[in-house]
């Protein structure tokens, strides 16, 4: 019996009686456990195949994110400061501007605090609507299948809101995360059951519902009347010459200083991110290697073949992992326990063709420059399929060496 389990039973008895407390205490149960090992640690597989403790899984998971969290909070603050300054506005408006003010923001580009202030005046707000909004069903869920709440949730209003344009409306942000929670997770059964990403779920259906609030060039600044295309769009329209006429260094899309989603812009951020679960066992080596090497042999193809129409065509390798969310994908959402495929030789083959798929998606199809967060969700489709060819093949090797050792 855990203390948070001890401490209600003393503070309301009634509630033990007949076992009553159970759908009170599970919330509570959730952030007990959330630093400290409970005594009833997952020891059978909860995501089919693996036994790893889901409890470590996620919380490695959620500490992995700090990096992106304290990179997007600056660069959201330095973008909107910068476009503030160039549209000569003095300060925010409404209740953003108000408290602000009480911490003493100038709203200057160059200073750390003012832009880590305001870009946290976006970040908080959206999480803490994530929050409530996936939380709720995510205790609905658990309270009427008598599960407890595990940290799984965590990870997906993280991911969730990290992937999210800094000026998204608030309904529709509960809107994604709702989606996202009952389609792609609870109507499968909860954690370790759903086939699809619940983060990538449910930004991929506020992209296909909603996507004037989740495209084009007037959403990734947190700046009422200020547009400005993306690196990647700048990429899609002109290449390489129209991302330099931008002002866009290689070295600004690799540390995250330039316009895009809240937390997915810093490479650097993500590959220490992916340095830490790589670390730990939590996240799949070869998924990621998979990832790079897709993307990297593709775009050395369609560097070769080239295109006298399609700029997207010379795009290097090496600018297709700084652009967009590609790297964020790669290290975060590529390697979810739940969706992608399990055995060794599957996660090569998953991850290449994760890699393969976002730099076509990005080259070929002009009106979708991003890529990475349609690769993903259509390798969750096949990883079981990727995984069954794999057994396959070792079963029919060990029946042929057997037939021939006979």
């Amino acid at each position: 019996m855990s203390a948070t389990r001890r401490w209600l039973d003393r503070l309301h008895p009634q509630f033990a009686k007949g076992g009553r407390y159970e759908k009170y205490y599970a919330l509570y149960e959730m952030v007990d456990t959330f630093l400290y090992t409970p005594p009833d640690v997952t020891r059978t597989s909860p995501h089919v195949r693996d036994a790893l403790d889901l409890k470590r899984v996620m919380s490695y998971v959620v500490i992995a994110t700090i990096p992106c969290i304290l990179a997007g909070l600056w660069n959201t603050g330095f973008q909107a400061n910068m476009a503030m300054a160039d549209l000569g506005i003095a300060s925010a408006d409404g209740w953003r501007g108000a408290v602000l003010g009480l911490f003493g923001v100038d709203y200057e580009a160059s200073s750390v605090y003012d832009s880590f202030l305001h870009g946290l005046s976006y970040f908080l707000p959206i999480y803490i609507v994530t929050l409530m909004a996936g939380g709720f069903w995510e205790v609905l869920f658990a309270g009427v299948r008598n599960h407890e709440v595990n940290e799984g949730f965590l990870v997906t209003s993280m991911l969730y809101a990290l992937i999210l344009p800094p000026t998204i409306p608030l309904w529709q942000a509960a809107l994604g995360i709702s989606f996202g929670v009952v389609i792609g997770k609870e109507v499968f059964g909860g954690t370790g059951k759903n086939f699809l990403n619940p983060a990538l779920t449910g930004r991929a259906f506020l992209f296909f519902a909603y996507p004037a609030q989740l495209s084009g060039d007037s959403v990734w600044t947190a700046v009422d009347g200020f547009s400005g295309a993306t690196a990647l769009s700048l990429g899609a329209a002109g290449g390489l010459d129209s991302i330099a006429q931008g002002g866009i260094q290689w070295v600004d899309a690799f540390l995250g200083s330039i316009q895009g989603s809240l937390g997915s812009t810093s490479t650097l951020a993500c590959l220490l991110g992916a340095a830490f679960l790589i670390y730990t066992r939590v996240a799949s080596w070869r998924i990621i290697a998979g990832v790079f090497i897709g993307m990297l042999a593709t775009s050395l193809l369609l560097n070769g073949v080239g295109s006298d129409t399609n700029p997207m065509f010379d795009m290097p390798w090496h600018w297709h992992l700084v652009l967009g969310g590609f790297a964020f994908g790669m290290v975060y959402m590529a390697t979810d326990p739940v969706s992608a495929a399990m055995t060794d030789t599957g996660r090569w083959i998953y991850g290449g063709l994760i890699g393969f798929m976002t730099v076509m998606i990005r080259v070929v199809n002009p009106a979708y420059p991003e890529g990475i967060m349609l690769a993903i969700l259509f390798a969750n489709l096949i990883a079981p399929l990727i995984d069954y060819g794999v057994v396959q093949a070792n079963i029919r090797r060990r029946l042929h060496r057997s037939e021939v050792t006979q």
